[in-house]
């Protein structure tokens, strides 16, 4: 448990400053505002797995700081080549140049990624990677002189917030305001078996539905955009097995092209290094941000197979140019600690250690079983959503204004845990490197909170 010691001036005027300020990213901030200062609302350093708050109490970070941290924080190697980095130069553009750290991750990521992915090209942020894929997919139409426009996605997708990938977003809380300013997509039902009205014939029967869809427009879709195996932001929702192997055969059989977006899911976190070698999936647009630096800079990529890009090669005047790119795209800083945090997967043997992790989170899940407020515990290797409800029987949800979810998640700072949940999900999403001891702890304080946790009256 942590202990309440009294707020000194500094952290007090820090609170201040926060209020007068800051503008939370998705946080209701008539609601932060009038929160009084707490547990873990400001965090002034970390080490390790944990992270410290103003007063120098120590959490775990139970959501790898939005499922970016990959090896955990203050990390020598990637510190280190970050510094020497500094000794170089901090950034140069891409455009017309090449930069040493750039060429570096390109190479490994080419390396490492589903064979056939032989081109990367860099943006700044999971969104940025998104509108990349897309932009590619419909240029890639118009320069084979068969113009497309139109996208299939999944209900309660999530792939970002800039327009583009708000375009493709499924979740209504996050994207129903904004669809007058969006193109044209196509949803299908999300394939979880515990929210989908065919329960354990989900993945057939979103197949079918994707088939379908295609089949009634020939020639009019670029892609199809999916999270593989788990969509994250819609609250762990997981995917039968073959469901993405399926989709792949579609997107084949139907000549559209299937966009993998794996910027929650790729670097350990699903078990393997990426999401789609679970079923031996090449996209042919692959997306990464998040953990691609080990939570440490803001660096994205796209990959792509060389049959797009070799649809782009043509001279100047011919009109093929992909005309897209970032000013911080290929950053120096942040691709030196892409390089060290890729080689750090492989030095520390992180992968090698993963199937032990999954298998504790599973084994100590199990014991919210039979809890009559836990109506799903929905897990894909790492990454693991924790559906509370009002009625398990009938999967009533609570009131969403009660803010069951984040008031549980509050109540986990008592034992020394920061998360944050998704709705009334709680969500936990260790760094892959996290050790099994501070593994251990976390799954205990999160068991505790909820079996201790009183919840509404139904």
């Amino acid at each position: 448990m942590t202990t309440e010691p009294p707020i000194d001036a500094a952290a007090q005027r820090l609170y201040e400053a926060d209020k007068a300020s800051l503008w939370h990213p998705f946080t209701a901030m008539q609601s932060w505002l009038a929160e009084p200062d707490g547990d873990g609302r400001i965090i002034a350093a970390a080490e390790g797995f944990e992270l410290i708050d103003t007063h120098g109490r120590r959490y775990i970070d139970g959501f790898a700081s939005l499922w970016c941290n990959l090896h955990g924080h203050r990390v020598r190697p990637i510190d280190a080549a970050i510094r020497r980095q500094l000794d170089r130069v901090a950034h140069t553009t891409l455009l017309g140049h090449g930069s040493v750290p750039a060429i570096e991750l390109a190479e490994r990521l080419v390396r490492i990624a589903p064979a056939g992915l032989t081109k990367v090209f860099f943006g700044d942020s999971g969104a940025a990677a998104v509108e990349v894929a897309i932009k590619m997919a419909f240029q890639y139409y118009h320069n084979l002189g068969r113009p497309r426009r139109r996208f299939v996605a999944l209900r309660q997708g999530y792939h970002g917030d800039t327009v583009g990938s708000v375009s493709v977003g499924g979740i209504e809380t996050f994207h129903s305001l904004f669809r007058p300013l969006l193109f044209e997509a196509t949803f299908a039902d999300s394939p979880n078996p515990y929210y989908h009205p065919a329960g354990d014939k989900a993945a057939p029967a979103v197949l079918e539905q994707i088939d379908s869809i295609l089949a009634a427009a020939p020639g009019e879709y670029c892609a199809v955009i999916v999270e593989p195996l788990i969509q994250a932001a819609a609250g762990m929702l997981t995917h039968p097995a073959g469901f993405l192997a399926g989709l792949r055969r579609l997107t084949q059989r139907h000549d559209v092209l299937l966009i993998a977006d794996e910027v929650a899911t790729g670097f350990g976190h699903t078990g393997k290094l990426f999401a789609c070698q679970h079923e031996d999936v090449t996209p042919d647009l692959m997306c990464l941000g998040k953990a691609l630096s080990g939570g440490y800079l803001p660096v994205s990529a796209t990959l792509a197979t060389q049959q797009v890009f070799d649809v782009f090669l043509a001279g100047p005047a011919e009109g093929r140019t992909f005309y897209h790119g970032h000013t911080f795209s290929g950053n120096a800083l942040g691709c030196a600690a892409a390089v060290a945090s890729v080689d750090l997967i492989f030095s520390s043997k992180l992968l090698e250690s993963l199937p032990a992790k999954v298998e504790l989170i599973r084994r100590r899940l199990a014991e919210l079983a039979g809890h009559p407020h836990v109506g799903d515990v929905r897990q894909c290797g790492m990454m693991v959503g924790i559906d509370l409800v009002a009625e398990c029987q009938r999967r009533r949800p609570f009131d969403p204004y009660r803010r069951v979810g984040a008031s549980v998640c509050l109540q986990a700072r008592r034992h020394g845990i920061i998360t944050r949940p998704l709705g009334d999900v709680v969500v936990l999403m260790p760094a892959p490197a996290m050790d099994t001891q501070t593994l251990e702890r976390l799954l205990d304080g999160v068991i505790a909170t909820i079996k201790e946790f009183q919840f509404p009256a139904v």
